[in-house]
């Protein structure tokens, strides 16, 4: 005998997922707090691949918000810069970055993502050592799956 309970029962709205590898919505990013924005992108790089993707940031973090390792097998290191539209990422910001991001977390990739943008030297110092720059579109576009994640930017040493 069927239990027709059963029968009627609407089916099940498919599963999304763990809420580990859902990404918030773009208009989101400059509401969340500081530490709601790395887990926000921790769960990117997870999206992205980087199962192992956890938030590390905090006091006497060295620069380092979310370490990863990418599909590739690289380690990657990000920092997260959570500002308002006015307030920009500028050099001095990304050479204490790139002062501890090689040296002290060993990065294969190296990333600064931010809710705003980036003054032209801190572009420019970026590009000189190997950082790649995720502004709000960028991130945008990253987190719609509309931009390859950003460490595949950054080419694996002797690739």
């Amino acid at each position: 005998m069927v239990d027709t309970a059963l029968e009627e029962m609407p089916d099940p709205e498919p599963d999304p997922g763990p809420e580990s590898v859902r990404s918030p919505e773009p208009a989101g990013w400059q509401d969340m707090d500081p530490y709601d924005f790395e887990e926000a992108v921790a769960a990117l790089c997870r999206r992205d691949g980087c199962a192992d993707a956890e938030v590390v940031g905090g006091a006497g973090d060295l620069g380092a918000d979310v370490v990863a390792t990418t599909p590739d097998g690289r380690r990657l290191v990000v920092q997260c810069k959570r500002y308002s539209s006015g307030n920009r990422v500028g050099s001095q910001e990304l050479q204490r970055f790139g002062g501890t991001c090689y040296a002290v977390h060993e990065a294969g990739a190296a990333v600064v993502v931010t809710t705003s943008t980036f003054t032209e030297p801190a572009l420019e110092y970026a590009e000189q050592c190997g950082i790649v720059c995720v502004d709000l579109d960028g991130l945008t576009a990253w987190s719609g799956a509309g931009a390859p994640p950003p460490w595949q930017a950054v080419h694996p040493v002797g690739g």
